[in-house]
């Protein structure tokens, strides 16, 4: 069997760093981890770590999660606040605790516990762009106390399309055909304070299993959670149908969905044996993904299939 690395556009700033883990025989979730955290740290990633938006009280809250495809363990933090790595939190969460997701204070007082490196997760330019965004929302007096101002009228997903949609998301086979998932995001710019998206929500925006492949979403987290799209990618393949099928049959989940805010969605799949499909549902031209296996020089850039 040959390594396999499928990851969303965002993962195009720590990709290398899992390749070159495993290429060094580091253990496909070590190395996964690594990938992961040099995007939480890249500025150039604007929705996933240090780079991200915050939410509509310029407070940086965080998700991630991870799976384990051989054991079905999961580990989740959502709403994370003072810390730099949301997925070593959320690995932490797997491997030493009997839960399965701490969200808020909890998951910050666990991040703390654990010794992983606190810091303010929100960068110069993030800030900048938070202080814009207040301006033209809120009022001199009411910039004062937005604790007393009623958020929910300022709440819509028209900001900036680069701090809107993005997730980073890492699905990694190793040589011995184990999967493993990884999630990390900032979420929603400018989110009600407590919004959590799909990423912390396992089954909705990541799934591995090794008997059948992995799933993981990006874009409109509100209507993978509602569709449970990221495990029924994984069940349709457990049914027999092929990664193109089972993204095919998704989407036609996803397109049932009625009422709430509908937007676009990214699945990105592998099956078993490694073999990928990444589909769009629509929305921002130039979205891509990088694909890497065992053999490759370096990675590729793909554009994900349109389906109408």
């Amino acid at each position: 069997m040959s390594a396999t690395i499928l990851t969303s556009h965002e993962g195009l700033y720590g990709i290398q760093g899992t390749i070159d883990g495993l290429s060094a025989g580091t253990s496909a979730l070590d190395s996964l981890e690594r990938g992961i955290k040099m995007v939480e740290d890249d500025l150039r990633a604007r929705t996933v770590g240090f780079g991200g938006a915050p939410n509509a009280l310029g407070v940086m809250q965080l998700d991630a999660s991870v799976m384990n495809g051989a054991t079905l363990e999961v580990g989740a933090v959502g709403a994370l606040t003072g810390c730099r790595y949301p997925f070593s939190v959320a690995r932490k969460v797997m491997e030493t605790l009997p839960h399965v997701l701490l969200a808020g204070e909890g998951a910050s007082r666990f991040a703390q516990e654990m010794g992983i490196e606190q810091a303010e997760p929100l960068a110069a330019e993030a800030r900048q762009d938070y202080e814009k965004w207040a301006a033209e929302h809120f009022s001199d007096e009411e910039r004062k106390n937005l604790g007393g101002v009623a958020l929910a009228p300022h709440i819509s997903f028209k900001t900036r399309t680069d701090l809107s949609k993005g997730t980073v998301t890492f699905l990694v086979r190793d040589d011995a055909g184990h999967l493993f998932g990884g999630v990390s995001t900032s979420g929603w710019a400018y989110k009600y304070p407590g919004r959590l998206g799909d990423s912390p929500i396992v089954g909705a925006g990541m799934y591995v299993d090794n008997r059948y492949g992995g799933a993981a979403c990006t874009h409109t987290g509100e209507m993978t959670i509602r569709a449970g799209t990221a495990r029924s990618v994984v069940l349709y393949m457990k049914r027999g149908a092929t990664v193109e099928e089972a993204v095919r049959e998704a989407i036609a989940d996803l397109r049932y969905l009625k009422g709430g805010y509908l937007g676009p969605v990214i699945i990105h799949a592998l099956d078993r044996e490694g073999e990928p499909f990444v589909a769009t549902t629509g929305g921002n031209q130039g979205d891509v993904y990088c694909f890497w296996q065992q053999g490759l020089s370096e990675f590729e850039r793909r554009e994900p299939i349109l389906v109408a």
